[in-house]
């Protein structure tokens, strides 16, 4: 197991001048996190009863920290002694104590773990737990709003990631670049060709955001990572209202995380056919490029064909875009509805084209054949955002369930968004049916949680490509079961799933790039390989274990929850994408938000 430096993590994150703290209108108020730019290390503090500690022996938990009002579990490795302390490490005060618990093996990981739960320390501070027989853990904070950095951080991912412009020093710090893709003379691809756009014409389709470690943009997975955006803006506005991060838009009259979030949606329209509104699959070239630089990529670029995912995809996220930009910009809002309408139309004329990977295309496919889950989002989309009756029917709402949702799974957003309205729908909604369709999935994943030795509603069939990615879209269907009842144990849950990607795991890291005493170093994702900084770019969520282990590398382990790699080679569990951020900003924001409540009913 690879571990890293104190001084490593310093120079990692020495420029994260991406963290403009919330509540302040100036954008050039910029603070530095914490815990990139200082970061903890696990080395013991005085009393500790180990100067080492190996892997296996490691006491795992959140290595970011815990909210004052929040839940605390750590997990003890087996050992002879029965209780634990919570150790302050400035005064060297022990301020909590408890019993060790079971001890249980869970089956997708090897050895044995036991609970130990200190969730009765509510004073702020830094912190340890100490076992007799154990080397102390890594130190973590306790605080009123221990996400709030770590929130934005993953927020300003997707800056970092925009196409078609530079990154200025002034935002990007030491992950400043220059322009790269300005998508401006894009070719019409054969597949996407039509009589008005023949193939090998050009159009203009800037903007966006890189989809993962290429710099492919992909309308499908931007559809996903762009709703979770703007449903995190929809539902927590105050949180957002005036939480700027030190963009070049910061400043102005709109959220920045909205600003941000338009950047995406700008590149979307561009994607649509206004001559007959279908949308085109993706914006790649025809090959991944290799470890470069955007600015240093100058392959032509094309449009591939139309298809009802993408079409869908688009109708129900520009829907739900309208929405949010409304208040902002009437005009603005009134565009992005009449293409969602136009989308709608088209996908409801072509029901069935399914994306075909060309022969001379190899960059992602997001390939889909069932296309009733997109339905059933795009119609709720347009249904909430315009009130029309028909749009509801076209759900068929009695007729689906609900799923965690995905790039290629919707059904988990229609029911998200019909139970954040659920005060305001028409007549012809089943409110009793929305609930029910919340809360039992979210059952269902708490009970998954309870079963776990970990502590961590995550099963077998969850450790797919970007399983970290599963595992915030698990947390984020609990926040809504939380939201329709207010019951805090799916909350309880959640901040599980959330511990769990910040070290409370098998592998001992902590899943986001600059966070944590064990953060990734060596992501697959282009300007971080490609660029001359030892740190990754911030903020971004690691996929996570995978055993699939499609790359061919060399994995410490066939188990699922212990198949990672931190390596570039490791495309299978180490790279990055849009879409598995998006949920952890969701999730990170609403706990942000939730425990900020509990301390101030």
């Amino acid at each position: 197991m690879k571990t890293f430096s104190p001084h490593a993590l310093a120079v990692a994150c020495s420029a994260c001048l991406a963290l403009a703290a919330c509540g302040s209108n100036n954008a050039s108020d910029q603070t530095i996190n914490s815990s990139v730019s200082s970061p903890v290390s696990s080395a013991p503090v005085a009393g500790s009863s180990s100067s080492a500690v190996n892997a296996s022996d490691r006491i795992l938990l959140n290595q970011v920290g815990f909210a004052t009002a929040g839940p605390k579990v750590a997990l003890i490795p087996p050992v002879d002694a029965s209780s634990f302390s919570v150790i302050n490490v400035v005064t060297g005060a022990e301020v909590a104590s408890g019993e060790i618990g079971a001890y249980q093996q869970w089956p997708y990981a090897s050895g044995r773990v036991a609970q130990a739960d200190f969730s009765e320390l509510n004073m702020p501070g830094e912190y340890v737990v100490r076992v007799p027989g154990l080397a102390d853990s890594d130190t973590f904070v306790v605080a009123q709003d221990p996400y709030r950095e770590l929130n934005k951080a993953v927020i300003k991912a997707y800056y970092f990631n925009r196409a078609s412009t530079a990154l200025e020093p002034q935002y990007a710090g030491d992950w400043a670049r220059a322009s790269g893709h300005p998508d401006t003379e894009v070719r019409i691809h054969p597949s996407a060709a039509s009589a008005a756009r023949p193939a090998e014409s050009v159009i203009s389709s800037p903007k966006g955001w890189y989809d993962a470690g290429d710099y492919g943009k992909y309308i499908v997975n931007s559809g996903i990572s762009t709703y979770t955006l703007l449903a995190a803006l929809e539902h927590y506005p105050e949180l957002y209202a005036q939480c700027e991060l030190n963009i070049p838009e910061s400043g102005d009259s709109v959220p920045d995380l909205l600003d941000e979030t338009l950047w995406n949606v700008d590149w979307m329209l561009t994607m649509q056919d206004p001559a007959d509104g279908g949308v085109y699959h993706k914006l790649t070239t025809k090959s991944f490029v290799g470890k470069v630089m955007p600015a240093e990529t100058h392959e032509p670029r094309y449009v591939v064909q139309k298809g009802t995912a993408a079409t869908l995809n688009f109708a129900a996220v520009m829907a739900a875009a309208s929405r949010v930009v409304q208040p902002y910009d009437s005009t603005r809002a009134s565009t992005m509805l009449q293409a969602a309408q136009s989308a709608w139309q088209w996908a409801g004329q072509n029901p069935n084209i399914a994306y075909h990977q060309p022969d001379d295309v190899s960059t992602g496919g997001y390939g889909d054949s069932d296309f009733s889950d997109e339905f059933a989002w795009a119609a709720a989309e347009l249904y909430i955002t315009t009130g029309n009756d028909a749009y509801y029917q076209a759900i068929k709402a009695d007729a689906i369930g609900n799923q965690v949702p995905g790039w290629s799974q919707s059904l988990g957003l229609a029911w998200m968004s019909l139970a954040a309205h659920a005060d305001s729908l028409t007549a012809a909604a089943d409110t009793a049916l929305i609930q029910k369709r919340v809360t039992d999935l979210a059952d269902t994943i708490v009970a998954a949680g309870n079963e776990s030795a970990y502590g961590v509603s995550m099963t077998r069939p969850d450790f797919v490509w970007g399983s970290n990615g599963v595992a915030m879209n698990r947390a984020m269907m609990l926040v809504q079961a939380y939201r329709i009842t207010g019951e805090q144990n799916y909350m309880a849950a959640a901040q599980a799933l959330l511990d769990y990607v910040l070290g409370r795991n098998p592998t001992e890291y902590s899943f986001v790039t600059g966070f944590g005493a064990r953060p990734p170093m060596h992501i697959h994702h282009r300007p971080s390989v490609a660029d001359d900084v030892v740190a990754p770019v911030p903020g971004f969520l690691a996929g996570g274990p995978h055993s699939g282990q499609q790359d061919g590398c060399e994995y410490p382990s066939d188990l699922p929850a212990e198949s990672y790699l931190d390596d570039w080679c490791s495309y299978a569990s180490n790279e990055i994408t849009i879409n598995w951020n998006a949920p952890l900003v969701y999730v990170t924001g609403a706990l942000e938000a939730y425990y900020l409540t509990a301390e101030n009913p």
